[in-house]
């Protein structure tokens, strides 16, 4: 992502902040009400430009990235994250977490 400082990215962020707010309320009108400001645009800093120098882009190519995102990519972009992000066995204690990551045994293998 380059080294680019809080600053720029901020001011950015502001630069960009008309394209964002009217992406949100596209997205509201697909039923995604809970979408922000800040999703999208760490969307895009995180998945679509992630191979980008974000301090060297101009602003037409920011606006026309966050204008050209589809529901779909930031939808299946969230889910992934939320599963990445989550550990499903945290409610288990140590032994039942073993008991589900050990091997079965069958009645072959006991005899």
């Amino acid at each position: 992502m380059g080294k680019v400082t809080t600053i720029q990215f901020e001011q950015l962020f502001n630069h960009a902040m008309p394209a964002i707010q009217s992406k949100r309320n596209e997205f509201r009108l697909y039923g995604y009400s809970t979408v922000t400001n800040e999703e999208i645009w760490k969307y895009c800093i995180r998945k679509k430009w992630r191979k980008k120098n974000v301090s060297t882009m101009r602003i037409h190519e920011i606006v026309n990235g966050v204008l050209r995102l589809t529901p779909a990519e930031f939808m299946t972009y969230t889910q992934i994250e939320e599963q990445r992000d989550s550990n499903w066995f945290t409610d288990l204690n140590s032994d039942e977490l073993q008991l589900l990551l050990s091997p079965k045994k069958t009645e072959e293998t006991s005899n």
